[in-house]
């Protein structure tokens, strides 16, 4: 239930007046298995009831305003019920201008021509693409293509 209802809303006031006056600060929701579960004359019953009611009546209070917004005035309308949309557009918009476009995404994806293999310094030999058994290793600041030791005395010689 509104915690401060504003003094312009009677019947609000009127509900949390109630609801205090049963003297209870928690209740379940009106319906639930733990509502049902109490006795009838529990006061957490009636205060859910009373909560509920006015949850209602807010509701359609709100739902008539929109309905009478539509008729008379749908621009006003229609920023009321985009409102909640605008804001988390707003809120998104950063992020998403971070994010490539689709347009982006394909052309990383097309084919990109293959880099050239480079040995590296402190790095061990790197396979050479299409050349089964050669390596590219660094020789004096050279790349050198040589074939890969095929056993334990060739690595060693």
């Amino acid at each position: 239930m509104t915690e401060n209802p504003t003094a312009t809303d009677a019947v609000a006031v009127w509900a949390a007046a109630q609801v205090t006056a049963l003297g209870v600060t928690d209740w379940p929701a009106y319906g639930s298995p733990a509502w049902r579960a109490l006795l009838a004359t529990d006061p957490r019953r009636a205060a859910a009831i009373i909560e509920a009611a006015e949850q209602w009546r807010q509701h359609r209070a709100d739902v008539d305003d929109l309905d009478q917004l539509l008729t008379n005035n749908p621009e006003e309308w229609y920023r009321r019920v985009t409102a909640d949309a605008d804001a988390e557009a707003r809120r998104i918009a950063p992020a998403l201008a971070k994010r490539p476009t689709a347009a982006e995404m394909r052309a990383r994806a097309r084919r990109q021509p293959p880099r050239p293999v480079t040995a590296t310094p402190g790095w061990p030999p790197v396979a050479i693409p299409g050349r089964p058994g050669w390596h590219r290793r660094l020789v004096d600041g050279r790349q050198v293509d040589l074939p890969t030791a095929r056993n334990k005395m060739e690595r060693t010689a």
